[in-house]
This record gives C-alpha cells, sequence and structure tokens, in this order.
C-alpha cells in the first residue's frame, strides 16, 4: 500500500509530513521518558524482518490481486506503540530512498496509513485491552487478525481520502472506497494470519518480548534471549535473499484497485515539487524496485533483500542510539 507520488497534491502530502513528523516526535520523547535499551536489538532484527516480509507479495486467491505485511500490529505488539512507529519510519525511509519503493513526498502518507493505525490504535484499541489479564494463544490470534483487519481498513480509507483531497480525478471517491476497502479486507485477515504465528511463537520462546504481557508473564521461555532475536534474523536472512524470488506477481492491493478504477496502476505528475524529488530518488534508489539497475536477473532481488535487511538494522541502532544519547542529556540537565 506503498503511494506514489503522482497520488498526493503537495499540499496534502505536508499536511500529512506534518501529521506523521508530530507523533513521531511524540514517540521519541515517550521513547526517552521509558529509557529501555533492551528494545534496541529487538527493534533492528524486527525490523529487518518486516522489511523482508513486505517484498514478499502472496496472492488473493480469485481476485488478480496481492498483498504484503504492513507491520504496524506486529511491531507495537514487541515494542510498544512508540518504538513500534520509529522502527516503521526507519522501514519505510529505507525502502523509499534505496529501494523506490513508495514516492519521497509520499512518504509521510505512507507512515501514517501504515504505521500510526497498526502501531497506536490496533496496540491501544485492541492489543493492549485484549491482553489485559495476560496472554494465550487464543487471544494473540484474535488480537492479531482483529487488529490486522481493522488497522488495514483504516489504512486503505485513509489513502482514497488523501486522493479526494489532492483532486485525483482519475480515481473518483466513492468508486475507490468501494474498491480498496474488499481487496484490503482480505489483504488485513492474512496478515493478521501471518503476524499471529510470529507472535505466538515469540510468546513460547520468550513471552517477555510481547509488549504489556511479559512483566506479568512468569513462564520460562522455552528459548533464550539470544536465541530467540537470532531465529528472527535467520528467518528475515530466508525471506529476503530466498523467499523472496517466489513473491506473487500480481499488483498489491493498492495497485490492483487502481487499476480497476482508473486502467493504470501508475498516474503522472510532473513539474515542480515532483520532478525535485523524482530526481532525488533517481539518485539515492541503487536498486529500484529491487533489482539491480538495467538487468532483470534474479539475484537483484535476493541482494535486494538482504543489503535492505542491513540498512534498516543500521538505521534503527543510530536512531535509537541518538533518542538514548538524548535522554542522557535530559537527565543531566
Amino acid at each position: 500500500m506503498h503511494m506514489a507520488d503522482a497520488l498526493l497534491s503537495p499540499a496534502v502530502a505536508g499536511t500529512m509530513y506534518v501529521a506523521s513528523a508530530g507523533v513521531a516526535a511524540y514517540s521519541i520523547k515517550k521513547i526517552r521518558e521509558e529509557d529501555d535499551n533492551k528494545k534496541v536489538p529487538v527493534m533492528g532484527v524486527m525490523g529487518a524482518f518486516v522489511f523482508a516480509t513486505q517484498m514478499l507479495n502472496f496472492t488473493i486467491p480469485g481476485t488478480g490481486s496481492s498483498g504484503h505485511l504492513c507491520g504496524g500490529m506486529l511491531l507495537s505488539a514487541l515494542l510498544g506503540p512508540y518504538a513500534g512507529f520509529l522502527t516503521m519510519i526507519g522501514v519505510l525511509l529505507v525502502q523509499g530512498l534505496f529501494f523506490a519503493d513508495g514516492g519521497l513526498l509520499a512518504l509521510g502518507a505512507n507512515v501514517w496509513n501504515m504505521a500510526f493505525y497498526g502501531c497506536f490504535l490496533g496496540s491501544m484499541l485492541i492489543w493492549k485491552p485484549i491482553m489485559k489479564k495476560g496472554a494465550s494463544k487464543a487471544k494473540i490470534i484474535a488480537s492479531s487478525i482483529l487488529g490486522c483487519v481493522l488497522t488495514l481498513q483504516l489504512g486503505a480509507f485513509s489513502v482514497t481520502l488523501e486522493t479526494l483531497a489532492s483532486g485525483i480525478t482519475e480515481l473518483p471517491f466513492g468508486v475507490f472506497v468501494a474498491t480498496m476497502q474488499p481487496i484490503h479486507l482480505a489483504i488485513g485477515f492474512v496478515e493478521g494470519l501471518i503476524t499471529a504465528a510470529v507472535l505466538v511463537f515469540i510468546h513460547e520462546a520468550r513471552p517477555e518480548f510481547l509488549w504489556g504481557v511479559g512483566a506479568e508473564d512468569e513462564r520460562a521461555g522455552k528459548l533464550s534471549k539470544k536465541a530467540t532475536i537470532g531465529v528472527i534474523a535467520v528467518v528475515a536472512a530466508l525471506f529476503a535473499g530466498v523467499v523472496s524470488l517466489f513473491a506473487s506477481a500480481f499488483p498489491d492491493g493498492l495497485e490492483w484497485s487502481m487499476e480497476n478504477v482508473a486502467g493504470t496502476a501508475e498516474l503522472e505528475a510532473t513539474g515542480g515539487i515532483y520532478d525535485i524529488v523524482a530526481s532525488i530518488q533517481n539518485i539515492t534508489s541503487f536498486l529500484p524496485d529491487y533489482a539491480f539497475k538495467h538487468s532483470e536477473a534474479a539475484a537483484g532481488t535476493s541482494v535486494s533483500g538482504l543489503v535492505g535487511g542491513i540498512i534498516v538494522v543500521a538505521l534503527l541502532v543510530a536512531i535509537s542510539y541518538v533518542v538514548r544519547l538524548g535522554s542522557k542529556k535530559t537527565k543531566s540537565e
């Protein structure tokens, strides 16, 4: 559901940047108050995991469409809403800058649509209340499916509102909504199943890794903390380097909806700021569309997945360091 720049007017894109930046600033403030260094390795490995799984489009049977994990609900269930939100920003920034996946002008909107709802509404309104009296496999599955379905519906609806506000006449609001919501209902359900599988594994391996649950769960985990993080890292590497080669070739839910409504998944917007951000993205994206430039070799996908995962880990560790440094300065003052 990565929006391209052509789907947004500069005014709407700027508004979404302001909204997402405001939530990011608030998240940094809350993380500094928590001052929990234990989240740093989890942020890094889970950021790489979400990056890898977003490369794995799964087919929605009978539709000619595909979907991929958004990851907001998954991240917030492990890291809480604030660290989860910053982790998603790291993933989306790397995708936009280095792989041309989503527009740079549209980054604020993509952060809002794909991260805000899952990390805040999903975690606060669904995950936390359901887990209030402790976690169980049934509760994890129920909250994962419900959370992913609800937050993906909100994200898809936001896309239609943003295109409406931007005056994209090729995508009439009523028809676009009627196309977007059903396909993302199916995608959200599949994402819920994937999210549940990962969280059930973590609950069995290290229950204290689950946000709002671990402190009250006194069961001994089946794996050590390092082993659990190691398993997730290995799975992320396998997904990025190998399984990504078998991703669905069908368009994702947004592209499929655009094709059904406008007859094309690529709208054009030229001139002014559109040309500026396009030229920047052409320079920074050394593996556009997760492939080697001027080559269709399958190795480009594998290299993109592995390199992208490493960049995400490095970026998130750097963000964590900056946030912790700010926390120490605040305390000393």
